[in-house]
């Protein structure tokens, strides 16, 4: 038994290559744990780094000089960031301004429609039940608003921060597109030189992350679409921000789609009760979030994550518990990784 513990620890933990690999997704770990918020400008820098790399490389695919795909790409990309920024931010707070200061006749509205089924259904739900309800209700509103505001006052600090960071993203992402190849000479220089094992991983890595990265930011932008033109034409108030709410909501796989179902049923079920309206949108919702996970995901990740549902919801799972948000975000390509590390070592072992 020893003997066998002895060898499999050889063959898979403590062969050079592999050795360096482990130790370098502990590194990462290390790092995304204890200075996950200092270094975000960081983190975020290179996603968008990734993004942008797709059409960085068509270009040069139409033989333009590297240098200026990249500057290209780049002022379209700033310049689409400030067009959003101007145009988007203040209608997403002007929303939300309006949805807290309409939280109490959205609340009475709702009493009321509550306060309806024991009169309509006086054999299954009691009005001393409804009464309960309500009155946990208004302790939770209270106890969200409450929090609202506390959170509100603890993020003003934080302007000099944003702004910083606003300042240092664009800065880090032209000098991760521009001097890519600098870096990567840089880093492999404190590889050892035999890395066949580690070349493979990495190539794989790479490509799937790349994938991933795009891949999730069109399926964001294609379902925050469709869900605002839906909502819109439905005329559900608050269209824009539940509708940004939905694309976000696709960061975290199938668990993300479940939360943020709650908040728009609510807005539905208070904006027109248990009306017919109420049951289209509610259909239409489904039928969005059906495609997004059985159409649009299986046809942007098909080459980019090889995953059963089963290892995605466990690596968000674990990733999310040890690494916060960067580790939700992070975690299928986490996964991708070790699967990469997995085929790897099949691959080594049978051509040896």
């Amino acid at each position: 038994m020893l003997q066998l513990i002895k060898t499999w620890l050889m063959r898979y933990v403590f062969d050079p290559e592999l050795a360096i690999v482990w130790l370098f997704l502990l590194f990462i770990v290390l790092v995304f744990s204890f200075l996950g918020k200092i270094l975000a400008p960081v983190f975020v820098s290179i996603v968008l780094a990734y993004l942008l790399q797709w059409p960085i490389g068509a270009l040069e695919k139409l033989r333009v000089p590297r240098p200026a795909a990249v500057l290209g790409v780049y002022i379209c990309s700033l310049g689409a960031l400030i067009l959003g920024i101007v145009g988007l931010l203040p209608l997403l707070f002007r929303q939300l301004s309006n949805l807290l200061a309409e939280l109490p006749n959205l609340a009475a509205r709702g009493q009321a429609i509550l306060l309806y089924l024991p009169t309509r259904y006086p054999d299954y739900i009691a009005e001393q039940q409804i009464q309960e309800l309500i009155l946990q209700s208004k302790s939770g509103l209270t106890h969200l608003g409450q929090q609202i505001f506390s959170t509100s006052l603890l993020y003003i600090p934080n302007l000099i921060a944003f702004t910083i960071y606003f300042v240092l993203v664009p800065l880090l992402v032209y000098f991760f597109l521009a001097d890519q190849k600098k870096i990567l000479v840089w880093f492999t220089r404190y590889l050892p030189a035999k890395r066949r094992l580690i070349s493979q991983i990495w190539k794989e890595a790479y490509a799937q992350t790349g994938n991933y990265v795009r891949g999730k930011a069109l399926e964001m932008l294609i379902v925050w679409v469709v869900t605002y033109l839906a909502f819109t034409v439905l005329g559900l108030q608050y269209a824009m921000l539940l509708s940004v709410l939905v694309g976000a909501s696709v960061i975290i796989p199938y668990i993300g789609a479940v939360m943020v179902t709650i908040p728009v049923v609510i807005v539905d079920f208070l904006q027109w009760g248990w009306t017919a309206h109420f049951a289209y949108l509610i259909a239409i919702y489904t039928i969005i979030i059906t495609l997004d996970a059985n159409l649009l995901v299986p046809f942007l990740f098909s080459e980019a994550v090889d995953l059963h549902p089963v290892t995605i919801i466990i690596a968000v799972l674990i990733f999310g518990g040890v690494l916060g948000f960067w580790g939700v975000f992070f975690a299928i390509p986490l996964a991708s990784v070790i699967k990469a590390i997995l085929n790897a070592v099949s691959y080594k072992e049978t051509s040896v």
